[in-house]
């Protein structure tokens, strides 16, 4: 079955000061994007969509389009805003930060009839991972969807607070509940602010953390157009700011009933750059990856 790896990669990395996607971290100048779709492909994957902003086509095109192109079809989108609904169109004309990652996926709708994956382009989420989600897409059920998770704990920097999607979990695990917070790394706790509304708390380290891997159908894409309608409907006062995120739209379908997560928990590392100072640890871990022979020293040789 035809799987696709949509890499959503138009956001700018300001924490970490630049375009984070295309910084080298492997032996050989590989990015974190390269060893994604390395393993996605080892893993079932067929098929690559970069999302990305219009203005930085040429460098993706340049660095890691030639790298990959000859290994696996290669799709590229930009997130625009000329798939939004007319009146809405003129008055977000001059907003400078994308709308979200739900608006992203939607961007891909014209790209992707098949079941898809959905990453963030700077994380490095393991084999395993990809192995588990290209397993779940094999045989998508309707109004199934599916969430690659990780231990809270083990996705944070000390360096700073991050954004994470703290999930709480039936014992079949399906998903209840995801909140898409600001959480920050403590001794031996995780202190957690939804990023919408609530009031903050501490969790264990264990918990169980969405990090934006996730796996759909194609009918996911009419369900946005819906939402994406309803959501500018509802922020008309906040437009140069607002998101449309897809944790948020997940957690509002899982609410409501309409749909199934499957949870599948994963035994990879996660391994991410939020600031400068996460570079080091995340090229060490590479390079001991390399050493242990999981990925040849030249990648795409």
């Amino acid at each position: 079955m035809k799987k696709t790896l949509l890499i959503l990669a138009a956001g700018m990395g300001s924490r970490f000061g630049g375009l984070k996607q295309i910084e080298p971290f492997g032996p050989n100048g590989e990015f974190i994007i390269d060893y994604s779709i390395y393993d996605a492909k080892k893993a079932g994957f067929n098929k690559v969509v970069f999302l990305i902003k219009e203005e930085n086509y040429k460098i993706f095109k340049e660095t890691i389009g030639k790298r990959v192109e000859p290994h696996i079809e290669t799709e590229y989108v930009f997130q625009k805003n000329d798939n939004l609904p007319k009146d809405y169109q003129e008055l977000l004309k001059d907003r400078e930060k994308p709308l979200g990652t739900a608006h992203a996926i939607l961007c891909a709708k014209d790209k992707i009839n098949e079941p898809f994956a959905i990453i963030n382009a700077d994380d490095f989420y393991g084999q395993d991972a990809y192995k588990k989600a290209a397993d779940y897409l094999e045989h998508p059920e309707k109004n199934h969807y599916g969430l690659v998770a990780y231990r809270l704990g083990n996705t944070l920097t000390p360096n700073g607070s991050a954004k994470r999607g703290v999930c709480e979990v039936t014992e079949n695990k399906e998903l209840i509940k995801l909140t898409e917070s600001k959480v920050t790394l403590k001794e031996d706790f995780v202190e957690v602010t939804p990023l919408e509304k609530g009031e903050s708390f501490t969790t264990s380290k264990d918990t169980i953390a969405s990090m934006n891997f996730l796996l759909f159908t194609p009918d996911l894409f009419p369900i946005l157009e819906e939402r994406l309608q309803e959501f500018l409907d509802n922020n008309k006062d906040n437009l140069d700011t607002c998101e449309f995120l897809i944790p948020i739209v997940l957690n509002e379908l899982v609410s409501e009933k309409k749909v199934i997560v499957n949870v599948l928990e994963t035994t990879a590392t996660w391994h991410g750059v939020t600031y400068k100072e996460d570079k080091d640890m995340v090229v060490k871990a590479i390079e001991k990856l390399v050493q242990e022979k999981e990925y040849p020293e030249k990648l795409w040789q």
